[in-house]
């Protein structure tokens, strides 16, 4: 009985908040952050954080973002460095620089960058590979 109650609030404790640019603001300058942030505003800078990124479609940022996730909608330009997944809806324009684990791309999305996946190298077929030789006529 006690140790549920207990579970249940280290879980709201370690809950992380979201931080929300607004359409209409523009900021300049860096951030740091462990939780998720919504961008539907202008940021002209770094942004650094653990939480997932999500860029709304009026959402622009030029700079620099290292991350877990982030999904976009909105506009990036700049240098992008993902652990985890970038996903990007049909709306999203991407120019620049982008390192990622895993890459989702929706048809329409502009995706105009110098790309290089982490860890994706895996080897097909069991890891060994068969010389074939081929008959040519």
């Amino acid at each position: 009985m006690f140790s549920d109650n207990k579970k249940e609030k280290q879980m709201i404790d370690n809950k992380t908040s979201q931080n929300i640019i607004a359409q209409g603001t523009k900021i300049t300058g860096d951030f740091n952050s462990e939780g998720d942030f919504r961008i539907d505003g202008t940021i002209e800078g770094n942004i650094k954080t653990t939480g997932k990124l999500v860029v709304g479609k009026e959402g622009f940022i030029q700079g620099t973002i290292e991350g877990t996730d982030a999904y976009f909608e909105g506009k990036f330009s700049g240098k992008l460095s993902l652990s985890g997944t970038l996903t990007l809806k049909s709306s999203a324009h991407i120019e620049g620089e982008v390192i990622v684990g895993k890459l989702a791309v929706e048809p329409g999305a502009t995706f105009n960058v110098t790309c290089t996946m982490k860890d994706s190298v895996k080897s097909l077929g069991g890891g060994t590979k068969k010389q074939q030789t081929g008959k040519t006529a």
